[in-house]
């Protein structure tokens, strides 16, 4: 018997497939007039959770590996474990030991980037998303890296940000850009804001669903090409003037003195994206680093030494240079199911294709057996989600009865991202049609399933749609200048919903809190049982509970 072997377990299979759907940033919130889940008519919904029952798992903080409880979950580290069925820590707490422990500083890539700048003259250049998120990156690793480069000598530093305004406050890029020319100011040296934009216009595509936010990015942060202003402040507020667009959304802007910007990346520099997630850094690495790249053109490619903050993609050993090794995440769902002859299907959207694929599977690419696995990505819309909030929850639902319906498939796995995407427009409105929208596809999707004898895990991967509006210390929804509440695009730190969808009552069990602390690691061994399995020994117990 092979150590992948799955031994039978306390239930027999259900007959037919199993399906897990996630419901992306479909939180449990209070039931209030900024919760969009509560607001929409969900009856499909309200059934699921009237007649088969619904328990609240956590999806935030140490249940899914980050530093604190109070850190909002996301989508990578979601995903990352639901797939592997333990809780591993993830990038920022990884991050923050290696910075705390000065391992990050001791390691031959941070002396690399050091040296070529000293050698070359050129400044170390920092790339990366300015915010305390803790999502994507935190302004603390940027700032201790400043500080550090000044320690050992390092005369000239440019900072190229990436501005957040959807992991924090809509409009909050002027408490991170003064604290980060605080730390400036305090170095002395000749550090600079070079240039900058919004995370969605600017650099940080993702799935390649718009590779235009990679070469407009290109131009600000490369070759200085863009819209000038003298500081980063200007640019804010001016940009805020000209296109009334929340922070994620801003244009790009180049820093500019005596007509000519003041730090395009140049050949001798080192340039260092500090971003520790990796969706949404892969793009503009393989603009530094691949020498093949043609998505768009990038005129002159300067020779640079980069780093990544971590490895964003350990197949594709992308980047070949980086600051802290990423979480070592084995022995998934999907590669236990595969070794074991169970065939499985994954299909979102381009916007959340990788979470069902990528993050899944542990930070892995591709299939662990193409034999046996069928991995279907419908493309996202290229417009501003809050216009289209259906987004292609349709297509998802139609792409997954397809494929059930040829009796090939024993375990699905899809994301329905309207709930996240459409939460991080800010739009209560469209995000109470965005889960109009998805509970039409469910119901759907449910009754094409019990025909087939299937059944069903529903969950979410973190909280967002359920507080589109911005509470104070006291729980108070907030008002903007005009008595209007102010909308909230972040993830939450609510408990998601678990419930199983068992038409034919094939299962003796229910799910319940089988541990003190449910939460998303817990569903890799559920599923494995309503498949038929034992889990493994080291897997997050199951939620099922026998009722026979």
């Amino acid at each position: 018997m092979s150590e992948w072997t799955l031994r039978p377990g306390r239930f027999d299979p259900v007959t037919g497939p199993v399906l897990l759907v996630v419901l992306d940033g479909v939180g449990l919130g209070p039931p209030d007039e900024g919760n969009a889940l509560h607001l929409a008519h969900t009856p499909a919904i309200d059934h699921l959770f009237d007649r088969y029952g619904m328990l609240p798992i956590a999806a935030h903080g140490t249940a899914v590996g980050l530093p604190t409880d109070g850190d909002i979950g996301n989508s990578e580290v979601g995903h990352n474990a639901i797939g592997a069925g333990r809780v591993f820590d993830q990038g920022a707490k990884r991050c923050n030991v290696a910075i705390d422990s000065g391992e990050i500083f001791d390691g031959d890539t941070w002396k690399w980037l050091v040296e070529g700048v000293r050698e070359s003259g050129e400044p170390l250049h920092f790339m990366g998303l300015l915010s305390d998120g803790n999502v994507h990156s935190h302004e603390r690793h940027l700032h201790a890296m400043l500080r550090r480069a000044a320690k050992d000598g390092v005369e000239r530093a440019r900072v190229h940000v990436l501005l957040d305004g959807r992991d924090v406050g809509e409009r909050t890029a002027e408490i991170y850009i003064e604290r980060l020319e605080a730390v400036l100011a305090e170095i002395g040296r000749d550090y600079r804001i070079a240039s900058g934009g919004g995370r969605m216009t600017t650099t940080m595509d993702r799935y390649e669903a718009d590779w235009s936010m990679v070469e407009r990015g290109w131009q600000h942060h490369v070759h200085g090409q863009g819209q000038r202003f003298a500081g980063a402040m200007e640019a804010l507020k001016s940009l805020r003037e000209q296109t009334g667009a929340t922070d994620q959304n801003l244009p790009g802007f180049v820093i500019a003195e005596d007509g000519a910007p003041v730090g395009p990346i140049r050949d001798g520099a080192s340039v260092v994206f500090f971003n520790f997630r990796g969706d949404r850094a892969i793009e503009i690495t393989r603009a530094f680093e691949e020498d093949a790249l043609t998505t768009f053109d990038r005129g002159r490619r300067p020779k640079v030494r980069f780093a990544g903050m971590m490895q964003y993609d350990g197949d594709l050993e992308l980047p070949s240079r980086y600051l802290v090794d990423p979480p070592s995440i084995d022995r998934t769902l999907g590669e236990h199911l595969a070794r074991n002859g169970v065939t499985q299907f994954a299909c979102s959207e381009t916007q959340k294709f990788g979470h069902v694929t990528y993050f899944w599977n542990g930070n892995r690419s591709g299939a662990f057996d193409p034999s046996r696995e069928v991995y279907t990505q419908i493309p996202s819309d290229l417009v501003p989600f809050e216009e289209r909030p259906w987004m292609k929850a349709a297509e998802i639902v139609d792409a997954t009865l397809a494929a059930l319906q040829t009796g090939q498939i024993q375990h699905a796995r899809i994301n329905l991202a309207n709930g996240d995407m459409i939460g991080h427009t800010g739009s209560r409105d469209a995000a109470i049609c965005a889960m109009s929208a998805v509970d039409i596809a469910l119901r759907r999707l449910l009754n094409g399933l019990a025909a087939m004898g299937g059944a069903a895990l529903i969950t979410a991967d973190h909280g967002n749609c359920e507080e589109m509006y911005e509470r104070d210390k006291k729980g108070a929804f907030v008002r903007d200048d005009n008595g209007l509440y102010r909308p909230r695009t972040s993830h939450t730190t609510h408990p998601v919903p678990l419930s199983l969808y068992d038409p034919h009552d094939q299962i003796p069990a229910r799910i319940a809190a089988t541990v003190d602390e449910p939460g998303l690691a817990n569903i890799a061994a559920t599923t494995l049982e309503l498949l038929g399995y034992a889990p493994p020994d080291d897997y997050a117990p199951s939620l099922l509970r026998a009722t026979k």
